[in-house]
């Protein structure tokens, strides 16, 4: 099955705003999830957020070591357990949530390494941010932003862990894709989330509880394994672990999901050489932004400004294929924090930032009108 071509634009919408509704609900009741079921944990089993925690593979010092609030209960594995972190790297946690993986992340990566946590959910990133303030963690952030649309410059990753997040999203070859962007040459992939093991019927495709739930939008390991090449990355593996069946049934009391998913442990490496000509590449003696060598002094920087609405996805989407029929080396960022969103300057949205001017307010421009604006500054 492919994920990108099987929806339409509004289908996905709908998948993105039912996530955000659900987990931005669970964020703002202060709530916790069973495993990455945001249901409730106070069912016959009595597990807990805690529990949930322990049950997929977190050590009780783990969940004393973070802030309170911080371990909401929903994952489906530990990615830290396969991440090798090593003090002084830059870790992503793809939908952070409370933030218990950065957290942790932060206490391996030192004082000398950072974090970033991004999340589709206003509302996680408010309590993550809290959280953090609590900890007093100064090498860890948290940013608002969708998995497909990476809020972070090319090359700038050593590390990228995720938990029972990437099921979720209806893009999950443009989620490698920007995952592979962001990573540094050599950078790798550790994550835990849900795989299918045999097909999943159409009922359940279709509700959209299973899918906030992290069960009705699993792809096979096969269909993985087929993305994260496409997108580039070698040493591709795909872990099935069954022994997850046993908590995942908690996740819906009385369906037979485990018939049809189980967690998997997912790692990945991009090239050591991927682009290091660019990164090794020594601009020529007449150097600038207008030749577009390929080396960092000439890579354009555009911000599309928005608030995820539909017309602010889809100046996104419009930036990109100017960007493409252009031809032109550019980093295209998606900005949806309001305090960065008032660090650009635009106050009515969406916006298009082109090299730290402001081209464009309060509107969609054509095509046409975008490839000139981007072509302006060149």
């Amino acid at each position: 099955m492919n994920h990108r071509e099987s929806r339409t634009i509004a289908e996905n919408e709908r998948l993105r705003n039912a996530v955000r509704r659900n987990y931005g609900e669970v964020a703002a009741s202060g709530s916790s999830g069973c495993g990455c079921s945001s249901s409730s944990c106070c069912g016959p089993s009595g597990l807990t957020s805690e529990s949930a925690s322990l049950a997929v593979g977190y050590s009780p010092d783990d969940l004393q070591a973070v802030p309170e609030g911080a371990n909401m209960g929903l994952g489906c594995g530990n990615p830290l357990a396969i991440a090798g972190l090593k003090p002084g790297e830059v870790v992503l946690d793809l939908g952070s949530g409370g933030g218990l993986d950065c957290f942790l992340a932060a206490a391996q990566v030192g004082e000398t390494g950072r974090v970033i946590g991004v999340d589709t959910t206003p509302e996680m990133v408010s309590r993550a941010r809290q959280n953090a303030a609590k900890g007093n963690y100064n090498n860890v952030e948290f940013r608002l932003g969708e998995i497909e649309n990476l809020p972070l410059a090319d090359s700038t990753v050593d590390v990228i862990i995720s938990n029972c997040v990437i099921n979720l999203s209806p893009d999950k070859p443009r989620v490698f894709e920007e995952a592979y962007r962001v990573l540094k040459p050599g950078g790798r992939l550790a994550i835990s989330d849900v795989i299918a093991v045999a097909d999943i019927p159409e009922d359940i495709r279709a509700d959209l509880a299973m899918h906030t739930q992290c069960i009705a939008g699993a792809s096979t390991l096969a269909e993985i394994q087929d993305m994260l090449q496409s997108a580039g990355f070698e040493q591709v593996q795909v872990t099935p672990q069954d022994e997850s069946r046993s908590y995942m049934r908690e996740w819906v009391p009385g369906t037979p999901i485990t018939d049809y998913v189980v967690a998997a442990l997912i790692q990945a490496r991009k090239p050591a050489t991927a682009s290091a000509d660019v990164e090794t590449q020594q601009p020529a003696a007449d150097c600038s932004c207008s030749t577009q060598c390929g080396h960092s002094c000439c890579r354009m920087e555009i911000k599309v400004v928005g608030s995820g609405c539909a017309s602010c996805k889809r100046l996104l989407e419009l930036v990109k294929d100017a960007v493409g029929q252009l031809g032109v080396q550019a980093d295209v960022f998606y900005v949806t924090d309001i305090e960065e969103i008032m660090a650009t300057g635009i106050i009515q949205l969406p916006g298009l930032v082109v090299d730290g001017k402001i081209k464009t307010t309060g509107r969609v421009p054509s095509l046409r009108e975008l490839k000139q604006m981007i072509q302006d500054e060149m």
